[in-house]
């Protein structure tokens, strides 16, 4: 028994919200099933084996046991660019505490801990079987903006002491603290440099040694920095969560991350996971979401984040306005960001390792996303393609010369084929395609694989009769593992 059925079917009336779902998909039993297996693997539920007569029976009305209904949830969002609820498709799933599950969570110290150690420890021991993502849900809308709200209310101020306080003594060493933070900063190095597949679970395990150490008592700068330290790590174990696809794991990192940023007192790293949550949204089609996570990032940090910082937060506002379908303020952000990102490092003014990443190549990236983002929701725009063209060249002439940054890349590489597939020229995006695979298969990411398959699924549906495109599909199928089974 493969673990993915809850019974017979005696009774059962079929899932018309499944079915609908699934007609729409243009998936047949085949692929889906083929999908679910590939995801469960990837979850290190090795025991689900789904094959065509399983998803009929579903269809049919049978209940699946987790992880499916999350499997199915995920791919069907991944499929129409929206978050497709459990419930959505009709299925049913265990109830969860909203402390466990949700992203409601109480905003102190010794809870945040407690979640993080929690948290961490279930995935370095569940999550290769498949059991912690069955935990999980992915928040949207009101769900997840309002509580992400409170990370502007003060946190309450202790009593006042009745007698004299002793300062703490601490066995942690200032030597010991400052290796803690270089290897959060060489970590976020690797993911840049491999994918968030390659090093996953050292930096969950590394975190699960800050909580730890949380929990003993310490001098309150060394408190506040071991919770930046949590944060960071958090923000990174979320980051490499949905560069792997593991979306609901993604956001219940940065949730515990933006917890532990507010516990150090340290707006600006809020601000920084809040635009993490915010590129998820996107990714997952809800730019309305990812617009109120950024606003409110940009105002909560709005006295204290660096130029660069204020400038990675515009130019993630264009990203959402232009999904948004709103050019002129989608113009106005990008406008805001360049005039940020000018300003960077001009009053010598240090600046924090976590937002390095954002250079002259990202700016430019990020830019040419929004543009190349308008084109698609304007109805493939040439004047929109044209606008991102430029702007994108710059940015993988940039990166062409970063050994470090090879995930951005890839992805900027594909951005491009993109732009030159809405100008009509298949030939020309092949290219740039093929330059991506090379790239890809050095980095494990799978934000990387989906995208250049999804690209190159695009280029085969409208230009199927080019024989450059027609070779390289057969070439991406080949050489990139999974290719065959693209979302």
């Amino acid at each position: 028994m493969d673990g993915s059925g809850a019974g017979a079917n005696t009774g059962k009336r079929p899932n018309e919200q499944l079915g609908s779902w699934f007609v729409r998909s243009g998936w047949s039993k085949g692929e889906l099933a083929r999908q679910v297996n590939r995801r469960a693997r990837e979850l290190g539920a090795h025991h689900i084996s789904t094959d065509t007569s399983r998803v009929r029976r579903w269809l049919d009305g049978e209940q699946p046991r987790e992880p499916i209904p999350r499997i199915l949830s995920e791919l069907f969002s991944e499929r129409f660019g929206t978050v497709v609820a459990i419930e959505e498709l009709g299925l049913r799933t265990a109830h969860q505490s909203p402390s466990v599950s949700g992203v409601d969570l109480p905003w102190a110290g010794p809870q945040t801990v407690a979640l993080l150690s929690e948290f961490s420890r279930s995935d370095l021991m569940l999550a290769r079987r498949g059991f912690l993502g069955a935990s999980l849900a992915l928040a949207a809308g009101p769900a997840l903006v309002e509580p992400m709200q409170r990370w502007l209310v003060p946190t309450p101020g202790a009593a006042p002491a009745t007698a004299p306080v002793v300062p703490l003594a601490s066995r942690l060493s200032g030597i010991e603290l400052e290796l803690l933070e270089s290897t959060t900063v060489m970590f976020r190095e690797w993911d840049a440099q491999c994918g968030g597949g390659l090093r996953r679970k050292a930096v969950v395990g590394q975190l699960h040694e800050v909580t730890d150490l949380l929990q003993e008592p310490h001098p309150e700068a060394t408190r506040r920095r071991l919770f930046v330290c949590a944060a960071e790590l958090a923000q990174l174990a979320g980051w490499m969560s949905y560069d792997v696809g593991l979306q609901p794991t993604a956001q219940k990192y940065f949730v515990l991350a933006l917890h532990a940023a507010k516990e150090a007192g340290d707006k600006p790293l809020g601000s920084y996971i809040l635009s993490a949550m915010s590129r998820q949204m996107i990714h997952l089609g809800r730019p309305e979401d990812a617009l109120e996570l950024i606003h409110l990032a940009q105002y909560g940090s709005r006295d204290c984040a660096t130029a660069r910082t204020q400038a990675m937060l515009y130019a993630m506002e264009a990203r959402a306005y232009a999904n948004m379908g709103h050019p002129s303020k989608c113009k106005r952000a990008v406008r805001m960001a360049e005039d940020s990102f000018s300003d960077a490092g001009a009053d010598g003014e240090a600046e924090p390792d976590w937002i390095r990443f954002f250079s002259e190549a990202e700016l430019n990236g990020e830019n040419a996303h929004s543009y190349r983002d308008l084109a698609y929701v304007a109805g493939r725009s040439p004047t929109y393609a044209s606008l991102a063209e430029p702007v994108m060249a710059r940015a993988v002439e940039l990166f062409e010369r970063d050994e470090v940054h090879q995930r951005s890349y890839a992805l900027n590489l594909i951005g491009m084929a993109t732009v030159h597939l809405l100008k009509r020229e298949p030939e020309h995006a092949t290219e740039l395609a093929s330059q991506a695979l090379t790239v890809a298969k050095r980095v494990r990411s799978e934000r990387v694989n989906t995208r250049l398959r999804k690209t190159v699924d695009t280029a085969a549906r409208d230009f199927r009769d080019v024989a450059e495109v027609v070779r390289f599909t057969d070439l991406l199928t080949a050489q990139l593992p999974g290719a065959a089974e693209a979302v």
